[in-house]
């Protein structure tokens, strides 16, 4: 049986600040309080894992080791079954020291030259760890199309390139309110929540 998260200070294991504002609005209804690992000044750990699922255990822990405070953390990313899986684990990567995702989705449209299959999905793993190294993972997929030029500018990270099935605009384009409802880390969350949230009052 999975362990339950308690209403209180919970540490969003990230430094990207797009990523921590969307695990935060989904878990303010529980009685969440989410602090960054930036805002705490957290180093963060190098992902050595050979999964997302791999990586984000590896982040949370670590977190949770260095603010003795339980810790959630994402590992997502981008894969093309065009380029074999790429960019994947090394999405963030792909995107260079300087995180510019813009030079990321040109690599990525560039690498898909001469290829017709523009299927990708976004998959997105998150690991819940305990300080005493207790970690649950939870793990959501959405499928989609990759479009080029890039359009829209309210998500972040690949998110103007990429048509979610069923719908016409690009993760880039959605208003916040409806991409963080169809997305992969809206997913993994819902299986988190049934697992380890107790439902609200």
């Amino acid at each position: 049986m999975s362990r339950r998260l308690e209403p209180g200070p919970l540490v969003i294991a990230s430094h990207n600040r797009g990523k921590a504002r969307e695990i935060g609005a989904l878990l303010a209804p529980f009685g969440i309080e989410t602090l960054s690992a930036a805002t705490l000044g957290l180093p963060e750990p190098e992902e050595t894992g050979d999964s997302f699922r791999a990586n984000a255990v590896l982040k949370a822990r670590a977190a949770a080791q260095a603010a003795k405070l339980p810790a959630l953390a994402d590992d997502s990313g981008l894969v093309v079954p065009a380029l074999d899986g790429a960019p994947g684990i090394l999405s963030a990567r792909w995107a260079g020291p300087d995180k510019d995702f813009a030079l990321a989705m040109d690599r990525v449209w560039r690498a898909l030259a001469g290829s017709r299959d523009r299927r990708a999905s976004f998959v997105c793993a998150l690991a819940l760890a305990w300080p005493d190294g207790h970690a649950e993972t939870f793990e959501g997929e959405v499928s989609g199309t990759l479009v080029w030029p890039p359009r829209g500018d309210k998500g972040f990270g690949y998110d103007p390139m990429f048509v979610p099935d069923g719908h016409s605009e690009t993760c880039g384009e959605m208003e916040p309110e409806l991409k963080l409802a169809i997305s992969h880390r809206a997913r993994a969350f819902e299986r988190l929540v049934a697992a380890c949230l107790e439902p609200t009052q």
